[in-house]
């Protein structure tokens, strides 16, 4: 079938030839008719097969009709799970609608400042394309009235629901007009449980279409696999692209170190590349998108945060560096390649630590992945320039493990190294320590001293030993404590002097503090003699010498009555 076979308006098919469509998808085909009727409808389809396109139309013809007809303007909202698939969303809307008057489109995703977006929300808006998070923000800071909407559409539903977002798509439609009130479309490339759920509860008899389901992979994508092992993965990389020589590939890997460290390595080898994931802003995330299309770059080393929603034009090659954990990513990976309906070939590498979901993913895809040799596939050896870079980068994981390992991890337990000093608390310095210290330092600027007057030599000497630990300017712990100064420390060592010189010539000395505190037997113990110590009791005979209970409560109460103690 052909667009104009649809009876849409002037301006939508002006948008449609230069946008160089003129005949129908399956998808398009099927859906188009009852949706540009205005039915709900729940469509299931393969990736890559233009469903974009069918509530784009969808929504430019119903504004189209309301403009003509010069009654109130419908308004849409576009919900996509991430930024990347929303922007692309929002450029196929502009490019559609450049002919349709005043229709204004806007994008509003996470990950960016709100001030431009807020903006954006003041000048009005024919179309709200946003991730959920986003525009939750929005209508909880009243923004953006969810109840203005007439038609919704939710593209990538399985995916948004995988990534958490089911709560807020029920939250955004509890904020909504009812169902029989708005036209409500919900896409996928599969259609879980979850999503005919939401379909029963929010949608108006939705009738559920699908387009060549059982054809789950694009069958233009060339598939082939390699057996290898972890170490050989990059190696056969380089070959591949020394013997393919894309002009554009996607690379995908499980981890975001991963991606980082093959995007390195391939400039270390000549290569124009970047890498892409979740963590990066927004800015860079758009420029290296932007690098890729222009052919300003070769390469685009990715996580699955660019499995969907990306439409990059005559992707020739893409790679799985690593075989995908789950099965249904790996149709959203290799769909990336052979867009509407070109050419393309996907690689896989099946590694010791991925190999485990190759079934699984045979399993979906209802089809053995076609096995290669590198002897057979006519693969020349390449020199890798990134060996020294994997050397170093190795050595820092090496260190990082080491240092994050706990000391009772390597002793066995915590419970044995309880109360155990850790490397990192070191031992305080000793006297001897401090000493040898003081004459480094005194060693190393002998030559700064020997140039110094007298009283400059004083100042370097208070300014560098007078605050250390163990000089006499310090006050000792007694002296903190009842806060002598320096003259009374001078006459208590100067009195204490004069006691020890009585004592040599047969005076008895007076006790310390100390020891006067001390009982008998503990003298006894300290090895003084065991003479009989002649002790005054100031307790009278006929009083106990036991220790006098606590009195309670009550019997103090008593007391106070009796006249005794308050």
């Amino acid at each position: 079938m052909k667009f104009s076979a649809l009876g849409l308006n002037e301006a939508t098919m002006k948008g449609l030839a230069d946008a160089r469509f003129t005949d129908c998808t399956p998808v398009q085909e099927l859906v188009l008719p009852y949706s540009l009727a205005g039915k709900d409808v729940m469509v299931q389809s393969k990736t890559g097969s233009g469903k974009t396109a069918v509530y784009l139309l969808t929504i430019i013809e119903k504004y189209m009709k309301a403009y003509l007809s010069r009654t109130n303007l419908p308004v849409a909202l576009v919900v996509a799970p991430t930024r990347e698939l929303a922007l692309q969303i929002e450029e196929d809307a502009v490019a559609l609608a450049k002919h349709v008057p005043s229709f204004r489109v806007g994008c509003f995703y996470g990950g960016v400042g709100y001030g431009a977006q807020s903006e954006e929300l003041k000048e009005g808006l024919s179309l709200y394309v946003g991730t959920p998070g986003r525009l939750i923000d929005f209508a909880s800071s009243h923004k953006i009235d969810f109840r203005v909407f007439n038609t919704v559409v939710l593209d990538e539903a399985d995916r948004m629901f995988d990534m958490g977002f089911y709560p807020d798509v029920q939250k955004m439609f509890s904020m909504m007009v009812a169902p029989a009130e708005r036209q409500t479309i919900i896409l996928s490339a599969t259609l879980s449980t979850k999503v005919r759920n939401l379909a029963w509860d929010y949608m108006n008899e939705p009738l559920e279409l699908e387009s060549q389901p059982e054809e789950i992979t694009v069958d233009k994508i060339k598939q082939e696999l390699f057996h290898v092992t972890r170490d050989e993965e990059f190696g056969l990389l380089l070959q591949l692209l020394k013997k393919l020589d894309p002009k554009s590939c996607l690379i995908f890997t499980n981890t975001k170190d991963r991606a980082v460290e093959v995007s390195e390595r391939l400039k270390l080898n000549g290569y124009k590349s970047a890498y892409l994931m979740g963590d990066m802003k927004q800015s860079d995330r758009l420029k290296a998108l932007d690098r890729l299309k222009e052919g300003k770059l070769t390469i685009l080393v990715a996580t699955d945060i660019a499995a969907r929603g990306l439409q990059i034009d005559d992707l020739e090659l893409v790679v799985n560096y690593d075989l995908p954990e789950d099965y249904e990513n790996y149709v959203h990976r290799i769909g990336r390649t052979a867009r509407a309906g070109k050419d393309g070939r996907a690689v896989s590498f099946a590694s010791e630590e991925y190999v485990y979901s190759l079934e699984a993913i045979e399993e979906y895809i209802h089809m053995k992945i076609p096995v290669c040799w590198p002897d057979e596939y006519g693969l020349e050896e390449v020199e890798d320039k990134s060996a020294e870079y994997v050397s170093r980068l190795r050595a820092a994981r090496r260190r990082e493990k080491a240092g994050s390992r706990r000391p009772s991890d390597r002793r066995g337990g915590a419970g044995r190294d309880a109360g155990r000093r850790t490397r990192s608390q070191k031992k305080p310095a000793s006297r001897n320590d401090r000493a040898q210290k003081e004459k480094k330092l005194s060693d190393e600027d002998y030559s700064k001293l020997a140039g110094m007057s007298f009283e400059d030599r004083v100042k370097f000497y208070k300014g560098e030993f007078a605050a250390q630990p163990g000089k006499g300017s310090q006050k000792s712990a007694s002296q903190k404590k009842d806060g002598a100064g320096p003259g009374q420390n001078a006459a208590r060592r100067k009195g204490q002097s004069q006691a020890n010189a009585a004592g040599k010539s047969g005076v008895q000395k007076r006790p310390r503090a100390e020891e006067q505190k001390k009982t008998p037997a503990e003298v006894q113990r300290k090895g003084q003699p065991k003479a009989p110590v002649a002790t005054v009791s100031s307790t009278p005979k006929h009083v106990s010498t036991q220790p006098e209970k606590k009195r309670g409560f009550w019997s103090k109460v008593v007391g106070i009555f009796r006249g005794g103690d308050k």
